[in-house]
């Protein structure tokens, strides 16, 4: 589990947050595929590489970007609301004991 400290010092300013240069270079990244994505091109990703992302690693990055920006306008622009803290709460100790995936079915008794 990661500090309450880093992660606030990565939220501050994660090009000073006390984490890898490679984490520091991919938070760079997505800044500016946030702000300014007609700004990326071939040696941002060259740059990604160099510090060991793989492509793999760099899509993952890129995807849950973008799919998070596409939630965040689709929230805004549809006007759901935002949980409580006892609901987010709640949710969070149904993930950590359950996970994503809902829970398999008992087995029926009638199968041989």
């Amino acid at each position: 589990m990661q500090s309450p400290d880093k992660v606030h010092a990565v939220l501050r300013d994660a090009s000073t947050a006390p984490i890898p240069d490679a984490e520091k270079a991919l938070f760079a990244f997505i800044d500016t595929l946030n702000l300014r994505s007609s700004a990326l091109g071939r040696s941002d990703v060259d740059a990604l590489r160099a510090v060991g992302w793989t492509d793999e690693a760099i899509y993952d990055a890129i995807t849950v970007c973008a799919l998070f920006n596409f939630y965040n306008r689709w929230i805004d622009g549809s006007g759901v609301q935002d949980m409580s803290t006892p609901h987010y709460q709640a949710s969070g100790r149904r993930l950590a004991e359950f996970g994503y995936a809902p829970p398999e079915d008992p087995p029926d008794s009638s199968d041989p």
